[in-house]
């Protein structure tokens, strides 16, 4: 379902899966990888700002219920 949705392959989903649960997510170096990733796999191009926004508030524990808000 959330490949025909997606267009990402669910190994490459579950890939990412394993990468978060392995990765330490206050380390902004792993968050920015996670970001990246996620632009690639999606395809949807995330700006210097939108990610920079993404990682403080992951590192802050402030990451709101409705995603879509911070890269609007």
């Amino acid at each position: 379902k959330v490949e025909k949705k997606t267009n990402v392959s669910k190994e490459s989903i579950l890939n990412l899966a394993e990468r978060l649960k392995g990765g330490n997510l206050k380390d902004e170096k792993t968050i920015r990888g996670v970001i990246e990733e996620l632009s690639k796999l999606t395809g949807k191009e995330v700006t210097k700002a939108q990610s920079d926004k993404i990682v403080e508030a992951v590192i802050g524990d402030k990451i709101p219920s409705n995603l879509e808000s911070m890269i609007d």
